[in-house]
């Protein structure tokens, strides 16, 4: 389940789209990384947005299991260490991500597209390194 505190915590740095990232928009995510958040424009924007997308993204994606929440903070400010992949039960390329630095930060960037769907199947599983 996403959460509205964390979205407002991610739009701080929304600039770079991790707010967008964490509520499964990876197009728009990737368009305010490389823009700034639309010039600044968007960023503000998604100030009255983000209620919504949170909405969306927890009709869209499957809240039980591994939190998402926990999964994007570990991405976000560990994610070259391959924290969140530990975390998801991803144990060998947790490895591979903490011996190459995220796979050379193409497979970070590849997390960021995909991370919602990893959880997903991951909760759809019934399984994670915490259950």
């Amino acid at each position: 389940m996403h959460h509205i505190p964390i979205g407002y915590l991610f739009w701080f740095f929304g600039f770079t789209g991790s707010h967008r990232f964490y509520y499964g928009k990876p197009v728009s995510g990737t368009l305010y990384f490389f823009t700034f958040g639309l010039l600044g424009i968007g960023w503000i924007i998604d100030i009255f947005l983000i209620p919504s997308m949170d909405r969306q993204a927890n009709i869209k994606f499957n809240g039980t299991g591994a939190s998402y929440t926990v999964t994007w903070a570990l991405l976000t400010f560990g994610g070259i260490l391959g924290l969140h992949r530990f975390y998801l039960g991803k144990w060998i390329t947790g490895i591979i991500w903490l011996l190459t630095g995220g796979f050379f930060l193409i497979g970070y960037l590849y997390d960021y597209w995909t991370l919602n769907d990893q959880i997903d199947e991951v909760n759809r599983r019934g399984w994670f390194f915490l259950n």
